[in-house]
């Protein structure tokens, strides 16, 4: 393989191609630290054009390739295998803000970008981006785009699908297709932009996209709510819709044991409540009126909520700091699990209205198959999507609890779908779901998309092993 190293230095240049263990090291371990692959190299185009150029390579020297963005995915779709066989290729570098058209309401940026980076340009043109996640320090667009990222503003926004208008794309064969339209409208034929997003690097690498920006809001309000059950929380969603519209821009549900594992993990955090409550809900209003209007929103809804017994209680933020504080709340409960010690996570959703039946039947199935097993139950619940993780009874070791992950899988997904859910929402499927999708998915949809990658992959060198 020295000739196609060789190849590829000539193409990007002897530092950026990276094939020392200590260099390659920080490319090939998966974010939460649980698996670390092998690679032939770690390349690092500059431009659309190496990208393409070292795809042509790939596919003459039949080397299999792994793009990667930031990093930060939670199914092993990112990283190499143990074989060593395959390159990965990094897009960090390609990170420009091509162009922001506030007119258009869009901007033109690199797959590198860091979704951060998108935000403040956006917030520098008076727009918004509203795509926002836990990793939007260090996560790129293009892997927002591959695994259709979803995050904390689905419910008013969409998912980063919805988000993006056009893609620029290398294709298996090197060729880079170039759909960065920045149109609405757009009826002539297959939507190929639509095939790209979702596909975790399976079907080409995306270089660049065209988002959508929106009008920032002129002023946005949070609220933490206390509830007796996830039902009341469907409730509270119903009441905060009716009451507010697309003003409703966030909802999502904490279990009381998620908020007592951030206050162990994390006790400088505010403790809202003087007494613990078994569900919680935190709200965001944005209001493109005034703050005086988001307010008045908010009360009407808490004051109509209280009166029917939806709620028990509520805390509303009435500065930056104590919205930012309710925020850190939810964005800790990950941090929290990490530091409590290993956990089985499930990224799922459900239909909505099928949520607290769900998270009502699936606990005792549990309970009563790992007995003391800990239930770590957050998430999206306005876009119908939980992380429902679990975590080792009391005095059982990481490892031991760790070796159930299957069989805990299974009590899990095989709930999932009996209510008509997805056993993956936001995260993809990469190498750590496909053996699942492969029990769930029903014959004729597997069928159909492994024609579409024998199609567009013939040689199957992008990203193999990875969700087929």
């Amino acid at each position: 393989m020295m000739d196609f190293l060789t190849h590829c230095r000539s193409v990007v240049g002897d530092a950026f191609v990276l094939d020392t263990p200590a260099d390659m090291a920080p490319f090939l371990t998966d974010w939460r630290g649980r698996f670390t692959g092998k690679a032939l190299a770690v390349l690092r185009p500059a431009s659309v054009a190496q990208v393409a150029a070292l795809v042509r390579a790939c596919a003459q020297w039949r080397v299999a390739l792994v793009p990667q963005g930031g990093n930060t995915g939670l199914v092993l779709g990112s990283v190499p295998d143990a074989s060593g066989s395959a390159v990965v290729l990094s897009l960090a570098r390609l990170n420009t803000i091509r162009q922001v058209d506030p007119v258009n309401r869009t901007m033109t940026v690199d797959a590198g970008c860091i979704l951060q980076q998108v935000q403040e340009a956006a917030a520098a043109a008076g727009c918004l981006f509203p795509l926002s996640l836990a990793a939007e320090g260090s996560c790129t667009i293009g892997g927002n785009l591959s695994t259709n990222a979803g995050g904390t503003a689905v419910l008013r926004y969409g998912n980063t699908r919805e988000l993006c208008l056009g893609l620029e794309v290398v294709t298996p064969q090197g060729e880079i297709w170039s759909g960065l339209r920045g149109l609405r409208k757009d009826n002539t034929g297959y939507d190929l932009r639509d095939l790209f997003i979702g596909a975790e690097g399976t079907l080409g690498v995306i270089t660049g996209a065209v988002v959508k920006l929106y009008p920032q809001p002129k002023a946005s309000i949070t609220a933490l709510a206390a509830l007796p059950s996830p039902a009341h929380a469907l409730q509270l969603l119903n009441l905060m819709q009716d009451h507010c519209g697309s003003s409703l821009t966030g909802f999502e549900l904490m279990s009381r044991y998620c908020l007592e594992l951030v206050a162990q993990q994390f006790p400088p955090l505010p403790k809202p409540f003087a007494a613990p409550h078994p569900q919680y809900v935190l709200l965001e209003l944005s209001s493109s009126e005034s703050e005086q209007h988001a307010v008045g929103l908010l009360e009407q809804a808490i004051g109509a909520a209280l009166e029917r017994d939806v709620i028990s209680d509520a805390v509303v933020a009435t500065s930056v700091a104590q919205s930012a504080g309710l925020w850190q709340l939810r964005e800790h409960i990950p941090l929290a699990q990490a530091k409590a010690g290993k956990n089985i996570k499930h990224d799922i959703s459900l239909p909505v209205s099928s949520i607290a039946d769900f998270i009502a039947a699936t606990g005792p199935l549990l309970e009563a198959a790992f007995p003391g097993c800990q239930l770590v139950c957050f998430g999206h619940l306005g876009d119908g999507n939980l992380h429902y993780n679990v975590a080792p009874p009391d005095g059982i070791a990481n490892e031991d609890f760790l070796a159930n992950q299957d069989k805990v899988n299974r009590v899990v997904h095989d709930s999932v779908v009996g209510f008509g859910g997805s056993i993956s929402a936001e995260h993809g499927i990469g190498a750590l779901k496909k053996d699942e999708l492969a029990h769930y998915k029903s014959a004729v949809e597997l069928n159909m998309m492994r024609a579409i990658k024998a199609a567009l992959d013939p040689l199957g060198i992008m990203n193999p092993g990875k969700i087929l």
